[in-house]
């Protein structure tokens, strides 16, 4: 695993919270990722992400908290195409400041702002959005109910809440578990069920589910197709992978496609709102 350490590995291999975290952003700020899954980072890439901003309704009046933002891609999308005011978090500061760059380069700086933050604990005041979003990671997260909250709390009472990520429907091969499988959104990845009970829990109401497996597949596929271009790169020197070991990437996404072919492997819109009361 890449600009992680052996002892922030073991540690997250043991359960540590912010060791989890750590692994998560030090692998999601590689350079070379997008590569392998393309700059939106996630399943459905930007036509995803486009759905999800107008099943949301969102418009020009819209203050939008994009969790777990990576480079800016959706915060960018949203600014450009919705009108909103996008602020982007995520844990990783090498993150934060591609999107940062990113913004200015495609000219809306003045609609977006990026910051570094923990997704179980916004630097935000209570009621300061209109809209959250986080797309591909709240999967990833240690303490889910809390990351929850957290959206909830930041809402403005009428708020809503778009959520795409991976589920999974049974029990999974060893090889997609474990603390790589977690960095892939994979290792602990919920039933649509009960992620739609985690909102419940926190006091979201009107829960609505999509779902998209056929982003999941597609994006698998597209990972196996992309592995050799990236092996070839790596063994030519033109990009570095660290510790990231090519053959465990190839078996996982191998194993992966097979878990969407059984049903074991899929995507899912979820969205939700803030009672108004």
């Amino acid at each position: 695993m890449s600009a992680v350490t052996a002892e922030t590995f073991t540690a997250a291999a043991d359960g540590d919270a912010a060791a989890l975290k750590a692994c998560c952003a030090a692998v999601y700020g590689q350079e070379w990722l997008p590569l392998l899954v393309g700059e939106s980072l996630h399943p459905g890439g930007v036509e995803l992400t486009r759905h999800l901003g107008n099943r949301l309704q969102l418009g020009p009046a819209d203050r939008v908290l994009d969790i777990a933002c990576g480079s800016g891609t959706t915060s960018i999308l949203l600014a450009q195409e919705f009108g909103c005011h996008v602020t982007g978090i995520d844990y990783g500061a090498t993150q934060i400041e591609r999107a940062t760059e990113s913004a200015a380069v495609a000219g809306v700086a003045d609609q977006t702002a990026f910051e570094v933050g923990d997704a179980e604990s916004l630097p935000f005041d209570a009621g300061s959005f209109t809209a959250v979003i986080c797309e591909c990671a709240f999967c990833t997260f240690p303490s889910k109910a809390q990351a929850a909250a957290e959206m909830y709390r930041v809402l403005a009472p009428g708020g809503r809440v778009g959520i795409t990520d991976l589920t999974v429907n049974g029990p999974l091969p060893e090889i997609l578990q474990g603390v790589a499988a977690w960095v892939a959104c994979v290792a602990d990845a919920q039933p649509v069920a009960r992620y739609a009970a985690i909102l419940t829990a926190a006091g979201f109401a009107r829960i609505v589910t999509e779902e998209h497996n056929d982003a999941i597949a597609k994006l698998i596929a597209d990972i196996q197709t992309k592995l050799m271009g990236v092996s070839i790169l790596a063994g030519l020197g033109k990009i570095d992978l660290g510790d990231v070991d090519l053959g465990t990437a190839r078996a996982m996404a191998r194993a992966a496609r097979q878990a969407t072919r059984d049903g074991l492997l899929g995507y899912c819109l979820l969205m939700a709102s803030r009672p108004a009361g």
